[in-house]
Formats: structure tokens, C-alpha cells, sequence
């Protein structure tokens, strides 16, 4: 007898279903991290941790709301994070509310599943990739399903990235000019706290030319989460992005996978061949999760309580963004410095991992300087590579003429300098307020880089012939 497609899949479901499976038990529950014995996971695995049954689906593990609804799974979610001879260290995915020494726990038998493609544009996302924007379940623009795609990805070979040559649109005046970001370059905010660095993201979210943008909101302030997607991002910028967010409050590995599904996501456009902007917020936060992590599963605490892991996550999450052999993630992470001390751990880390460094001045900030970047604190390594030799002698001009006010601002400040004694100096106080204007920029002002590149030609040519 020949069974038709339909009755094999119904018989194979029964199988499934009818196969014993093994349940481990929860023998400790303290701090962040759960303790799970009679079970055989590997690391990065995900376990489900008491709920009325064992049923494992691809819906589960990418969140029941990317094929189902937006309702949360019934049995907490824990990922596997240390293996020992007691058993599985976990990290919840969720709240163990609830969860008791001998709460039954199942094995998935895979990692985290992130759901992409085109049905995520203008979707927010939760850290495990979920829905949380009250849509409705994630849906391809044919009305199908999204695609599923395990959360760990490759990162691509050095021998294989192609070559950074190509100049990539923020919007930004003073970015696009001063310090020109090319596609697949990455590139990190460092400021302190309330000095714009969402606000600048924002800007770089509208004013953009790449394809696709996916931000990340890591350990943001959940009040501040619907202000970005309504006043800042808006609906313009929504329409072609993806958000994926994690507030302060939720576990610190939630927190942590919001910075990977993000990742993730960008990843798979680029694999697409498509332009992304990936955009995070802050790297900071995610460090910070990976520090409790770290010492929770018993990590040895080290320059100022982060833990070694924290510095290898890092340098695993920046890398995989980045140009491939099609395609490309340019990156742009702000770094909250600690204290506006730029030298801190995190902040000295990531600025030697990343290709350039973007510095936000609280002085430029108080005096309603936006946006409040310091020209001449910051960098592209890759600038010299994305701009013509005429575009790099007037971004040099520029930089010039402030660096020669900026050593002569305390004579200046006092009524010490003699005009005639520095060309330079005399040029910048005449141009002073033709320079700011060229490096101030309004919120909802977008500048194109051909006339940004123009007028800055303009400007040199002014300040030349002073």
C-alpha cells in the first residue's frame, strides 16, 4: 500500500510525538543563573524550563509569535551558557517566575532561531526576535511565513571581505565630510550620557542612502524606546528598518541576543547582497551583560569587574559586521564612556577593534551645538580609501583652520592674541560663524553628500582667500 505526502506527514507527527523524551529537573535557581542536571545539551543550546509539555518547535525557539501570536511561550526559556560536572549552568531567556528546585526541563536540541527577510521591515522586535509592536505575528510580503535562520553565522573569511572603496551616505554634513564613513566600515559614538547619541542615530537613520537599516536598542530606558520609533526614527525611517530591542530591565542575556539577533538580521541581508546599516546602541550595555553573565557562571573578575569573556564577545560581535564577498554591514556603535573618560575599558577595547571613532562633546552639547561631534577628535581609518584627493584636501583645509583656532582659543579667551600673528587663527575668527553653521545640522535636516562635498568646497574657498 502507498501512502500519499499528507498521511506520511501525519505518521511522521505521530512518531515525533509518541517518542519518549528525556526531562531533566532544576536542582538550584540562584541569582541570574539556573543549575539543570539530567539532561545532554550543548552550549548555546536552548532548554525549556517547566511548561504543560514537551512539544519543541520552530515557532518556540524564534518566538510562538513569528508563526503563531504575539502571546508569550508558557514554558520559560533558558539557554545553555557553561557545562559542568553538576550539570547545565543556564541563563534565562525570560522571567522564572515560578521556576522551584525539580521544575521539569527539556532540551530543544538546537540554538536560538532568528526570523528575516522583507516581512521585518518596520517591525520591532524583542531579544529573542519576537513581535512586541501589537502587529500580529511576522509575515513574508507574499503573506507566507519569514524565514528562519539559526542565530550563530560565520563570520567572513579576512582572505574574502572585499575591499572598502566605496563612500557610504549618513546625512550628516560634518560625517560625510569630515570623517567619510565607507560601506562595510565600522564606526563607534563614544559619549557620555544625554550628549545625542540616539538623536544622531536617528538623523543617520533618515538621511542614509544604504538599502536596509537594522537598529538595536540594548539596555535602553523603556520610556525612551517608543520616543525613538515615533519622534526620532519616525515613520519615514521605520518604513525601511528593523528594530530589535531590549530594555534595562529584562535578563542581562536577553539584553545580550538582542546585540546578536540584531547582528543576525543585518547579516542576512547582507548575504542578500544588500547594503545595511546596522546601527547599536550601546555597545556599553552590551558589555555590561556579558560582565553579569560572566560572573554569575564563575569567571574571575578582571580589569574594573569585567570578566575576559567580555572583551572576546566583543571582538566577535564588531567583526561580523563588515564587508563580505557580496554585500556589506557598515557598523555604527555608540559607546557610553564611563564618567566621559574615553580611556575606560570598554571604550579603549572597542576603539581598537573598530575602523574609525566618532567623538560627541559634552561642552558642544551644553552650548545647543547639534550635532555635538568634535571634528577634530574624530576619525576614519578608512577615509582616505571612500574620498577623491580633492575632497581630502578640503576636509584637511577645514581641519586646519579649526586646529589652529583650538590652540589659540586661551589667547583668544583673554584678549591675548594679536591678529596678524597666525593666517590660520585670523581666518577662523572671521569664518567662525560660517564654520559653525556648515558643522551644525538640524534634527529633521537632511543633507545629501554631493552638496555637503560642495559646501565644503565653498567654505575652504572662503577661508583661503581670507
Amino acid at each position: 500500500m502507498t501512502l500519499t505526502a499528507p498521511v506520511r506527514t501525519r505518521l511522521d507527527a505521530a512518531r515525533a510525538a509518541a517518542r519518549p523524551q528525556r526531562v531533566g529537573r532544576v536542582v538550584s535557581a540562584v541569582g541570574l543563573g539556573i543549575t539543570v542536571q539530567g539532561l545532554d545539551a550543548a552550549v548555546g543550546d536552548v532548554l525549556e524550563i517547566g511548561g504543560p509539555g514537551a512539544t519543541t518547535s520552530t515557532a518556540t525557539l524564534a518566538g510562538p509569535s513569528v508563526a503563531a501570536s504575539d502571546a508569550a511561550p508558557s514554558a520559560a526559556l533558558a539557554e545553555v551558557v557553561a557545562t559542568t560536572p553538576d550539570g547545565l549552568r543556564c541563563m534565562p531567556l525570560g522571567r522564572l517566575t515560578g521556576v522551584t528546585a525539580g521544575t521539569p526541563a527539556r532540551s530543544t536540541g538546537r540554538p536560538l532561531l532568528v526570523p528575516t527577510g522583507t516581512g521585518l521591515f518596520g517591525r520591532v522586535l524583542d531579544g529573542l526576535g519576537r513581535p512586541i509592536d501589537g502587529r500580529g505575528p511576522l509575515r513574508a510580503p507574499d503573506g507566507g511565513a519569514v524565514d528562519l535562520v539559526p542565530l550563530h553565522h560565520e563570520t567572513p573569511s579576512a582572505m574574502q571581505r572585499a575591499r572598502i572603496d566605496t563612500p557610504l551616505q549618513l546625512g550628516v554634513r560634518v560625517l560625510d565630510t569630515l570623517t567619510t564613513v565607507g560601506r562595510g566600515q565600522r564606526v563607534g559614538l563614544f559619549a557620555g550620557s544625554g550628549v545625542g547619541k540616539s538623536s544622531l542615530l536617528s538623523m543617520i537613520a533618515r538621511g542614509t542612502d544604504a538599502q536596509v537599516s537594522v537598529v538595536a536598542l540594548v539596555g535602553e530606558r523603556g520610556r525612551e524606546v517608543r520616543e525613538f520609533l515615533e519622534d526620532d526614527l519616525g515613520p519615514e525611517g521605520l518604513a525601511r528598518s528593523v528594530v530589535v530591542v531590549s530594555t534595562s530591565d529584562e535578563p542581562a542575556l536577553m539584553r545580550l541576543r538582542a546585540a546578536f539577533v540584531a547582528t543576525r538580521i543585518a547579516e542576512s541581508f547582507r548575504d542578500q547582497g544588500a547594503d545595511v546599516v546596522l546601527m547599536m546602541d550601546s555597545l556599553t550595555r552590551v558589555a555590561m551583560a556579558q560582565r553579569e553573565i560572566g560572573l554569575s557562571v564563575g569567571e574571575p573578575p578582571a580589569t574594573r569587574g569585567y570578566p575576559p569573556s567580555t572583551f572576546s564577545v566583543l571582538a566577535e560581535l564588531l567583526e561580523r559586521a563588515g564587508t563580505d564577498r557580496v554585500g556589506s554591514v557598515t557598523g555604527l556603535y555608540t559607546v557610553l564612556v564611563d564618567g566621559d573618560d574615553h580611556n575606560e575599558p570598554v571604550a579603549d577595547a572597542a576603539r581598537s577593534i573598530l575602523d574609525g571613532h566618532v567623538v560627541l562633546d559634552r561642552k558642544l552639547a551644553v552650548t545647543g551645538h547639534f550635532p555635538s561631534i568634535d571634528a577634530l577628535g574624530s576619525v576614519s581609518r578608512v577615509a582616505s580609501k571612500v574620498t577623491t584627493p580633492e575632497q581630502r584636501a578640503a576636509a584637511t583645509a577645514l581641519r586646519t583652520v579649526m586646529a589652529a583656532r583650538r590652540a589659540a582659543q586661551d589667547l583668544l579667551d583673554v584678549g591675548a592674541y594679536q591678529r596678524g600673528t597666525n593666517p590660520l587663527v585670523d581666518a577662523a575668527v572671521d569664518h567662525q560663524g560660517a564654520i559653525d553653521a556648515f558643522l551644525r545640522q538640524g534634527m529633521d535636516e537632511r543633507a545629501d553628500a554631493a552638496s555637503s562635498w560642495s559646501g565644503l568646497a565653498r567654505l575652504t574657498a572662503r577661508l583661503g582667500g581670507a
